[in-house]
C-alpha cells in the first residue's frame, strides 16, 4: 500500500502496520553483562527480580482489513513468568488464563506515558506472541485499542516512528 508521508511529503511503498520495541524500558546495554539478567526476542529477566514477556497490542483499523500492532513488553510476576516459561513450547498453551502485567514499553507518541498501564497477557499458540489487552481506562492507547483507529492515524504513526517527528496531537 502506497501512502504520502505527512512528515516528508514523499510517497512511500508499504505502509507499516506494526512497530516493535526491542526490549523493556528498564533494559540497558550494561545489563547484557549481568549474569542475573537476560534478554532474548521473547522473554527478559532483569537482575532476577523483574520479569517480562514480549507481546502485541492490536488496534483495529476501521477502514482496513488488518489491525495495527505495537510490539511491546509487559512485566509479569515471578510466578506468572515461571508459568509462561513452563508452557512456552506446549501445544494448547493458549488455553492458559490471562496473566496480569504492567506495560513496560514507553510509546512516546502518546501525550501521556504508557509505562505502567495495567494489562492482561493472553497466551497464543506456540510460535505466536501473546496478545496484550489494556485494562479499560481513558488513556489514549487504551481508547485506541477499544475503539479502533483510522488509516489516517496509521499514517500519522508512520510519520512519527519513521522520521522521529513530533508526536501528532
Amino acid at each position: 500500500m502506497e501512502y504520502v508521508c505527512a512528515r516528508c511529503g514523499e510517497r512511500h511503498d508499504g505502509l507499516p502496520f506494526a512497530y516493535d520495541a526491542p526490549a523493556p524500558a528498564i533494559w540497558t546495554p550494561e545489563l547484557a553483562e549481568d549474569p542475573n539478567s537476560e534478554l532474548d526476542a521473547e522473554l527478559c529477566v532483569v537482575r532476577d527480580e523483574h520479569f517480562f514477556v514480549h507481546g502485541r497490542i492490536q488496534l483495529p483499523v476501521h477502514d482496513h482489513d488488518q489491525p495495527f500492532e505495537w510490539g511491546v513488553w509487559t512485566s509479569l510476576s515471578e510466578d506468572s513468568f515461571k508459568r509462561t516459561v513452563d508452557v512456552w513450547e506446549i501445544e494448547g498453551r493458549e488455553q492458559e488464563p490471562p496473566l496480569f502485567g504492567w506495560l513496560s514499553t514507553e510509546l512516546p507518541l502518546y501525550p501521556v506515558p504508557t509505562l505502567g498501564l495495567a494489562t492482561d497477557v493472553r497466551t497464543r499458540p506456540v510460535g505466536e506472541r501473546p496478545l496484550i489487552a489494556l485494562h479499560p481506562t481513558d488513556h489514549p492507547l487504551a481508547v485506541e485499542q477499544r475503539e479502533g483507529i483510522t488509516l489516517a492515524r496509521v499514517i500519522e504513526i508512520a510519520a512519527f516512528v519513521l522520521h522521529d517527528a513530533d508526536p501528532p496531537r
